[in-house]
Formats: structure tokens, C-alpha cells, sequence
């Protein structure tokens, strides 16, 4: 049996963190370890407890949730983080993925969701929605491509640069191994390997760091397809 996810709660709203603790605690294979009511105290907890996944707000006291995700990635690198919020701002989206978020969202979400965004996270798949990946790639074009591009793009395989493509329109490892007739677990090592040839720890990351370079363009997402449900 597989050991249940550890999960951090962190909001100062008392009554958000109580509801947020109903849902997941009420799932088998979740365990609430802690619940922080500020940034610090988030990344105390982070520190001592090192949580699977930490669910946290934007806006908190004392560190609002950037700054605690940069902290929290460098005393706990193993630790998701999954933010859930009520701002949809651009700035937010892309800082909070470049601190190093797995996941964005809106605390319009339903219980399912969060459940399914966590199981997700705790995959090892990212959980942007699409629009914020448009986001995403909106930012990306207005701004210049750093001159390491063609040196990244050698880097990655046709095979690997396909599965970049994909990887934008959110789809899962799942839903890509489907798409190119692969076993979940060629999916897994050809992510593993563009991870680690882009230097960066997860999905997000590699998405942020694809469009910071230049390696994917509005083009690229229209010709790779949209997410399936």
C-alpha cells in the first residue's frame, strides 16, 4: 500500500484552512501534517515537517506566498507546491512558476479539483489551466530570447522537443503516451531527461523556462493540439 500524501495547508483564513483540511483528510490516501496561518509559519512548518505538497495562498502576512516559495524550494526542494488562489494576475502566475510553484489554482475550484490537482501534483504533472498557459506565453513573446536558445534546443531531441510541445497544451503523461503510442514509461524518462537538460525540477518549471528561452511560440501550441479532458 502506498504511503498517503502529506499535505501542508497554508491560509489566513481560519475557516478556508478548516475546509481545505475537510477535503483532502476525507480522501484515503491524503494526511493533513500541519497548517500554517502566514507565510512564516509556512515556511517553518516546510522546514520541519517537509510535506509532499503544500497548498498555500498568494496573499498571506508577514511573506506573501512568493516569497515564502522561494524560501520553502530552498530548505525544502521535495516539496510541491500547489497555490491556490483568488488572483489570476500575470505577474503572480509567472513569478510564483519561476519560484518554483507546480501548480496554479483558483480558489473557485471545486473539492474534486483539488483533490485531483494534488493526486496530480504528487504524479509528478503540473496543474496549470490552459489559460494560463496562454498567459504564459503571451508574457514570453513580448520579451527578448536569450541567446543560450540554440544552444537548449541541441540540447533536446525531435522526440523531446514534441513532448515540450505537448507538455504546453497541459496535457498529462498519460494523455501524451496515448498521442504518440509510448508506454507511460518512455513518457517518464524522455520528461526526466528534458528536465534535466533544462536544468529545472518539474513541469512548470520546464515550461517556464521553454518559453524564457524561446523554445516554444504560439505556433508551436496550435500545431501540438489542445489538452484533452
Amino acid at each position: 500500500m502506498k504511503p498517503r500524501t502529506r499535505i501542508l495547508i497554508a491560509d489566513d483564513h481560519p475557516l478556508l484552512r478548516e475546509a481545505l483540511c475537510q477535503v483532502f483528510s476525507s480522501q484515503k490516501d491524503m494526511e493533513i501534517v500541519g497548517q500554517a496561518g502566514n507565510g512564516e509559519e509556512a515556511i517553518d512548518l516546510a522546514s520541519q515537517l517537509k510535506p509532499d505538497i503544500l497548498v498555500m495562498d498568494i496573499m498571506m502576512p508577514k511573506f506573501d506566498g512568493l516569497e515564502a516559495s522561494r524560501q520553502i524550494k530552498k530548505i525544502a526542494p521535495n516539496t510541491a507546491i500547489l497555490i491556490l488562489t483568488a488572483y489570476d494576475d500575470d505577474n503572480y502566475v509567472l513569478g510564483l512558476l519561476e519560484a518554483g510553484a507546480t501548480g496554479y489554482l483558483m480558489k473557485s475550484a471545486k473539492g474534486q479539483d483539488l483533490v485531483e490537482a494534488v493526486r496530480a501534483v504528487r504524479a509528478g504533472e503540473s496543474v496549470l489551466h490552459p489559460k494560463i498557459i496562454e498567459k504564459l506565453l503571451k508574457q514570453a513573446m513580448v520579451k527578448p530570447v536569450e541567446t543560450a536558445e540554440h544552444k537548449i534546443k541541441n540540447l533536446l531531441s525531435d522526440r523531446e522537443m514534441e513532448m515540450l510541445k505537448l507538455l504546453a497544451t497541459g496535457m498529462s503523461n498519460k494523455k501524451i503516451a496515448e498521442k504518440l503510442c509510448l508506454s507511460l514509461r518512455t513518457v517518464k524518462a524522455h520528461m526526466s531527461n528534458i528536465f534535466t537538460k533544462m536544468n529545472v525540477a518539474s513541469r512548470s518549471e520546464a515550461l517556464v523556462e521553454a518559453l524564457r528561452k524561446g523554445l516554444l511560440t504560439l505556433e508551436d501550441i496550435k500545431q501540438a493540439g489542445t489538452p484533452e479532458d
